[in-house]
């Protein structure tokens, strides 16, 4: 089957393309690495009158790391991101969890704007955005507007994202994570490499002091994907671990706590019993991980 004859437009920059947007509102789609889009127009579940090419929009792609903030533009493609040697010292979780996105040539094309506005509930992205309480920013003709990921998200792969708007960027603080006393990863199981994981875990810790005989975490983030509708951040889970040198108990209280919040679709090869325990295992793994990368 073939796509349903639409218009193509190419703008260059951010004011052309709000500006489309706003003249062709619930008319278009925004085209960025065409890693679903395409598939979901061919077989006719999308027949947009419009497509909207923010490929040549040079000013949405690239990534800054300040002293404060880290800012991805929201066509930086998931290859970027995986290479990218500053990021991975600063906010580790998130080259990581680009590593582990499909295989080479969906990394190749693939970007951070398509994922978080696809806002799929088992995509690497909108779990570590949830877990760094990141902040997306979104622009319209008329306006410009911050929202945390974690109000992002709103139902199954629905968002907060009204149709003249665009996502420009993503900023995550980096106050609360030093990397010298901070630990991130970003876990997950999956059947193959191109297929969704059944079950993810981003997690971030910061220790009081990595060269003390049992060091104790300062503060923690969890956020899981593909146990809920939206990706899930487990707060319960964070104060299990808070205050704690990270030993058996704590990690059990974070499981549990996991798993009480879990409520995941079943899937063919994984039912929701399943994919409940996954998510108190994962979490449990992820801390481990995180915690060991602070304290060595």
């Amino acid at each position: 089957m073939k796509p349903a004859t639409f218009e193509y437009h190419r703008p260059t920059s951010i004011d052309e393309t709000v500006e489309l947007l706003a003249e062709l509102g619930h008319d278009a789609e925004l085209l960025a690495g065409n890693q679903s889009l395409g598939i979901i127009m061919a077989n006719r579940l999308a027949s947009p009158d419009n497509l909207v090419d923010l490929g040549q929009v040079e000013a949405l792609s690239g990534w800054t790391v300040d002293e404060d903030v880290v800012e991805l533009g929201a066509m930086t493609t998931h290859r970027d991101l995986e290479f990218a040697d500053d990021l991975r010292e600063v906010v580790e979780m998130v080259p990581e969890a680009a590593e582990q996105i499909a295989g080479p040539s969906v990394r190749n094309r693939g970007t951070v704007g398509g994922s978080v506005a696809e806002a799929d509930p088992a995509g690497n992205y909108p779990a570590a955005f949830v877990a760094l309480d990141a902040d997306l920013h979104l622009t319209s003709a008329d306006d410009e507007r911050t929202v945390s990921a974690r109000d992002f998200f709103i139902a199954y792969m629905f968002t907060d994202l009204e149709p003249e708007e665009l996502v420009t960027h993503v900023t995550i603080d980096r106050a609360p994570f030093p990397p010298a006393r901070t630990g991130m990863a970003f876990e997950e199981l999956k059947r193959a490499a191109q297929t969704f994981p059944t079950v993810s875990a981003g997690t971030a810790v910061r220790v009081d002091d990595p060269d003390a005989d049992e060091p104790t975490i300062e503060e923690a983030r969890v956020a899981l994907a593909n146990v809920a509708e939206i990706p899930l951040h487990v707060p319960d889970a964070e104060t299990a671990v808070e205050g704690s040198s990270l030993d058996d108990d704590a990690l059990d209280e974070a499981a549990a706590a996991a798993t009480g919040a879990a409520d995941p679709s079943p899937e063919m090869h994984a039912d929701e019993e399943w994919k409940v325990e996954l998510a108190g295992e994962y979490t449990r793994l992820s801390l481990r991980t995180a915690y060991d990368r602070a304290t060595q």
